[in-house]
Parts: C-alpha cells; structure tokens; sequence
C-alpha cells in the first residue's frame, strides 16, 4: 500500500459505480488533465467491511452477509468502463477497490493521496437508490461535510426543472 499510495500521491479521486454514466469518468479525468495529475477511479464494495490492517496497510475485509455474492464482478465491470473511457486519454490512470462506507472510504483514499480533488456523481431520482441514503445520507453531502478536500459533484441525469417537486407527495 505505502508505495501505491506514493505511485499516485497527488491524484484525483473519482468515486464510481458499474454502469455510471461516462459523463462522470470524463469530468475526472478533465479536472485531472487540468491539473497535470493521475486519476484514481475508486470502486467501493458495500457488502464487505475491513476486519483489520497488516502494519504496512494492507487491508482484511469481511462480507457484512456470507450470502452477499463478492464484489469481483463489479470491480471488473469498473474497470473495463475506465478503460473503454480512459485508454485515449492522456492522462495515468489506475482502478483502487475499497469497502466500507463510500463517502468515508473516498475520504480515506484521498488522504492517503493527498488528492486535489474528489469527484463523485449526484445520486440517481427513484426510490431504489435512495433507500439507503436516508439513513446514511448522500455520499456527495457526506464528503463535503466530512473532510477539507474540494469535492465536485456531476450531475448524473438532467435536472429537475424548478417547477417540479423532485419528490412528489404520496396522495
């Protein structure tokens, strides 16, 4: 970990899902490229937890529920959207996957880092994704609220037009 974190100390974070839109990967490694720096896109697991950390950092994690399928599928799926995305860039790029908490594994990463910036996506209307963000709050809201780094937030759909209540009352 020591010497992957000094490989890409001073890279922009991006925080991603399988199947997020591109417009996400393409602000990061704009921003990046502006900054003259690396690009890490950071998957991280929800279904696993760090049990406890080697002294040179390497973490041990633990499935919250032995019958929750790992997370290999979809860290394969990240990175094969990275690099369909990325590969003509001109920017270094590379694919870190975490577990835990998002908005605190982000957090944790780009410290680690000492990241110039973090870039997430706003979260997705409907109520499938957002059943757990009303009780841990939104990752983008939870990391601007939770360290110093600038973080940028993408808009993953098109807004909400101002007439419109995003959250309509049940009848």
């Amino acid at each position: 970990m020591a010497s992957d974190a000094a490989d890409w100390a001073g890279s922009v974070v991006v925080g991603v899902v399988p199947d997020l839109p591109a417009r996400v990967l393409d602000e990061a490694v704009r921003y990046a490229g502006l900054f003259g720096v690396g690009l890490v896109v950071a998957y991280v697991d929800v279904t696993r937890f760090v049990t406890y950390e080697d002294p040179d950092g390497t973490p041990h994690t633990a499935p919250i529920d032995i019958n929750i399928a790992g997370a290999a599928d979809a860290v394969e799926k990240v990175r094969l959207q990275a690099a369909a995305r990325l590969d003509r860039s001109e920017v270094r790029w590379t694919v870190r996957s975490l577990v835990g908490d998002p908005a605190m594994a982000l957090k944790d990463l780009a410290e680690q880092l000492d990241a110039p910036l973090i870039v997430v996506g706003t979260r997705r209307r409907g109520l499938g994704e957002t059943i757990r963000e009303f009780f841990t709050g939104a990752v983008a809201a939870r990391l601007a609220h939770r360290q110093r780094r600038p973080v940028l937030v993408v808009p993953l759909q098109d807004p909400v037009p101002d007439d419109v209540e995003e959250w309509p009352a049940k009848s």
